[in-house]
């Protein structure tokens, strides 16, 4: 991607947040803030106005939470990226914004140098997240929802997939890249991408991230091993 040519949008309801990231973000050369909004509504708008690449987008807002403004958002013909901003008291809802159509979540205290990753990371369409924090969501989520069905109830979306799938889809759930995980399997990259793009499709998610929760959130027999890598980087 050519120097300042991601074009981000930041969405979030307190000005001493926003201003914080624009001055983060407008220090990469080749990221540019192209607008701003204080709530969900103004950042659907703005978003269909100014055509950003990645929408930064926090959770809690005003006139419009940030799930609901990430569905409407990520339902356009050709969406921005959305990363949602949280902190870890708003856990419980990014589960709910991932299903929205969020490419990832980065948490509000994350390390300048890794924010700006991010950003570049979601525009190329290849965000990173720590496994570690994922990990935590999903247990907090979990948590807060009602009882599981009975083991023998249980449904597991992984069946759907084959053998080869689904130790590539848990490999994602581990943040590893398409690189690394074609080393650890001694396969091509291009084969590591097909598996992947065929589990998207049957298990009707549209990234990574979305992958990495239903693996999580599946039962499996045997441990997933999430948590051994963190940070955010491109594949």
């Amino acid at each position: 991607m050519s120097a300042a040519s991601i074009k981000v949008l930041i969405a979030d309801d307190e000005p001493l947040i926003r201003a914080g990231l624009r001055l983060i973000l407008d220090g990469a050369p080749d990221i540019s803030i192209v607008g701003e909004a204080g709530d969900g509504e103004t950042a659907v708008v703005l978003a269909a106005e100014l055509t950003p690449d990645v929408v930064l987008m926090d959770i809690r807002m005003p006139r419009l939470n940030g799930i609901a403004a990430t569905e409407r958002i990520t339902a356009s013909p050709q969406p921005p990226r959305v990363i949602v901003l949280t902190s870890f008291d708003t856990d419980d809802f990014i589960l709910s914004a991932l299903r929205a159509g969020a490419s990832g979540f980065l948490l509000k205290d994350t390390a300048p140098a890794d924010m700006v990753s991010a950003v570049r990371a979601a525009a190329a369409d290849n965000l990173r997240f720590s496994p570690g924090v994922l990990k935590r969501i999903v247990a907090a989520a979990a948590t807060s929802s009602a009882a599981p069905a009975e083991p023998a109830e249980q449904h597991n979306p992984l069946a759907a997939l084959s053998e080869r799938e689904r130790v590539i889809a848990r490999a994602v759930s581990r943040g590893l890249t398409n690189t690394e995980i074609s080393a650890e399997l001694f396969v091509s990259v291009a084969t590591v991408k097909t598996h992947i793009a065929s589990a998207f499709t049957k298990l009707d998610v549209a990234n990574r991230v979305q992958l990495a929760v239903t693996v999580l959130q599946s039962p499996s027999p045997s441990p997933i091993k999430v948590g051994e890598r963190s940070g955010l980087a491109k594949d």
